[in-house]
């Protein structure tokens, strides 16, 4: 008896699970994630573009001599219905902090900058206002240990409103002057856009000269990339894919993120590229990447209004795979976080034929 009771109260669980599941789940997302595993990328694609998603662009790089793949699904521009293509321009938000992270792991191979300087330090007029400035050190900005509110979560931030280089840091840095600090510095973990663009001004003080020009001297120029940018201008326009947020139809292409935490535009190819170099050893001399390994990730994700990409490395096949999905929300990430483990999964199957 006790057993057939165990057994019901089990099946009484699964009920409510997976009625949770389908109730509460976004129905696009889980329609992809119940779909058959396909054989090709291109369907897992068309099947995003098909539960919301405007338009989608793929790069995969298996290594190993292997040609590398690009694929794209959907519309580069609703209103035109000009179709996706592979080498459009993207807005590749988050991911821009891979960039500055090696850059600041240049910098400080080559003595420029002590990561275990006080902010302080380094902003005197800024960090005042910060605080523990005092206590938290340049590693701790890199790694989002230093306790700092992120800038963008506070209600006055206006990811829609127009951005102006000249003024941004100004106000928001001012979105968390005088704030209380999440945690103590260094004592956790809590990813903030704020950590960033105080590196930015950091390394803009340390080099007498934009960040951005460093990146480019030391990184992009190298690396032969020649479709990566530092942020959004006008002359890109035209080539920089439409961006949408679900349930909207406005298109917010114009919308210029200028912040190092996320303003770089750039191709998938070129992203991949980079991502390769991050992670295989020939962006960095072998001290560097000792260091930018206990200091940050070598894959990332990214968003902002309008834009999702994805560039992430998997070690154990060492395949570099960008995604750039033009439709932003909650959903859109989950689909695009499914057709990444399903493409992985394409790339195995290939493999064991």
């Amino acid at each position: 008896m006790q057993r057939k009771t165990v057994n019901a109260l089990r099946i009484l669980a699964l009920v409510i699970i997976i009625s949770s599941i389908v109730l509460f789940a976004p129905v696009n997302a889980l329609f992809i994630y119940l779909a058959p595993q396909s054989k090709d990328i291109q369907t897992e694609l068309n099947r995003a573009v098909n539960n919301g998603i405007a338009g989608m662009i793929v790069y995969v790089d298996e290594g190993n001599g292997i040609p590398a793949e690009s694929y794209a699904a959907g519309l580069h521009n609703q209103q035109s219905r000009q179709l996706a293509h592979t080498d459009a321009l993207f807005k590749i938000a988050s991911i821009s902090k891979l960039y500055v992270a090696a850059a600041v792991t240049r910098l400080a191979a080559d003595g420029q900058l002590d990561l275990d300087t006080p902010l302080l330090e380094f902003l005197p007029q800024q960090a005042s206002q910060i605080t523990n400035a005092d206590k938290i050190t340049l590693r701790m900005l890199v790694q989002h240990r230093s306790g700092i509110a992120n800038y963008t979560d506070d209600p006055a931030f206006n990811w829609f409103a127009p951005f102006d280089e000249a003024s941004v840091t100004a106000q928001s840095l001012a979105l968390i002057y005088d704030k209380p600090a999440l945690f103590e510095p260094g004592a956790e973990y809590a990813y903030s856009n704020t950590n960033y663009l105080l590196l930015g001004r950091i390394m803009d003080k340390t080099l007498g000269y934009s960040y951005r020009d460093y990146i480019q001297k030391e990184f992009i120029e190298p690396l032969g990339l020649h479709h990566t940018f530092g942020l959004l201008s006008e002359p890109l326009l035209p080539s920089v894919m439409s961006g949408y947020v679900s349930g909207y139809d406005d298109d917010l292409k114009h919308l210029a993120f200028m912040s190092p935490a996320g303003a770089m535009v750039a191709t998938a190819e070129d992203v991949a590229i980079f991502l390769r170099a991050l992670n295989d050893g020939s962006l960095l001399t072998q001290g560097e990447q000792a260091l930018y390994n206990s200091l940050y990730v070598t894959s990332h994700d990214g968003w902002l209004p309008g834009y999702l990409s994805f560039a992430r490395y998997d070690e154990p096949s060492d395949t570099v795979v960008v995604i750039f999905a033009s439709t932003s929300g909650d959903e859109p990430w989950l689909i695009c976080d499914i057709v990444h483990r399903r493409i992985l999964a394409v790339l195995k199957a290939r493999k064991q034929q």
